[in-house]
Parts: structure tokens; C-alpha cells; sequence
């Protein structure tokens, strides 16, 4: 939660709420809560034989990150340098109010990814400690019915 106020307080100059802004920066978080539970689902959990719980991400969990990084890269160079009218013509049009809105639609969708992602993990971590819980016996049922460690 450090790390979010850090990266807000860095990054959010302002918070435009005039016209559309809002919806696009909430379509920004939407999509970054779309794109962490792809990134998530690609991060499969496993318990080693010490009972230490660890991901492996593969080529498909790396192409999620490039894909969405390339994106907001060639985005950003891309409405200075290719389609700089279509920008303002659309930020006109759909009454979104300046690049503040952009870069914030930008930030969420980020932080959004990441927070989904990690609470994926959460998720699994749960589930596994919960699954070894339920299939390692403790002391005090094995003495209930009669067994030895």
C-alpha cells in the first residue's frame, strides 16, 4: 500500500474529473484488473518438498508484460509523432480534459495490473497452505485416533 501512495504521489499530478476523464481513467483500471488476471492465471504456484511456496513464469507471463509495456511505450511516442491530431481531435470530442488524463489512465492501469496480479497470488499461496493444512495430519487429531508420529 506504501508503493501505491509512493507511486500516486509521483506520477498523479492532478486528478481531472471534468467531462469523460473519469471514465477513461476508470477504464484504465478496468483493464489493468483484466490484465493482471491473464498475468496471474500465466504464474502457476507449487510447494516444494521444504513446503516453500514459489511461481515460474514462462514465456507466456513475459509476453503479457511486453505486450502491455510496448503498448503505453508506442502509445506515448506514437500521439507525439504519429497521430498527435487524432489525440486532440478525440480528447475534444469525447470531452477529456488534457494529458494528465492519459498518463493517469496509464498509472491505474499499471498499478491496477499489479495489485490484481499479486492478489492472484495471494489466492493461489491460500489455497495451497490451505490444501498442506488439510493433508498433513497435526499432533493432536493423530493422538485422537490412536496414531504415532
Amino acid at each position: 500500500m506504501i508503493a501505491i501512495v509512493v507511486i500516486i504521489a509521483i506520477f498523479v499530478h492532478s486528478l481531472p474529473l471534468d467531462g469523460n476523464a473519469p471514465s477513461l481513467q476508470l477504464a484504465g483500471i478496468g483493464i489493468g484488473v483484466i490484465c493482471g488476471l491473464v498475468a496471474g492465471s500465466l504464474l502457476p504456484a507449487y510447494r516444494d518438498a521444504s513446503g516453500e511456496i514459489y511461481t515460474v513464469g514462462g514465456v507466456g507471463y513475459a509476453l503479457v508484460w511486453i505486450v502491455i509495456s510496448s503498448a503505453r511505450v508506442v502509445f506515448a511516442y506514437g500521439s507525439e509523432h504519429w497521430f498527435g491530431e487524432e489525440i486532440i481531435r478525440f480528447s475534444i470530442d469525447y470531452e477529456i480534459s488534457g494529458p494528465d488524463v492519459y498518463s493517469n489512465t496509464f498509472v491505474f492501469m499499471a498499478l491496477a495490473m499489479v495489485l490484481t496480479r499479486t492478489a492472484v497470488l495471494v489466492t493461489k499461496r491460500g489455497r495451497l497452505r490451505a490444501a498442506h493444512a488439510n493433508a498433513v495430519p497435526d499432533a493432536e487429531s493423530m493422538q485422537r485416533s490412536g496414531s504415532t508420529l
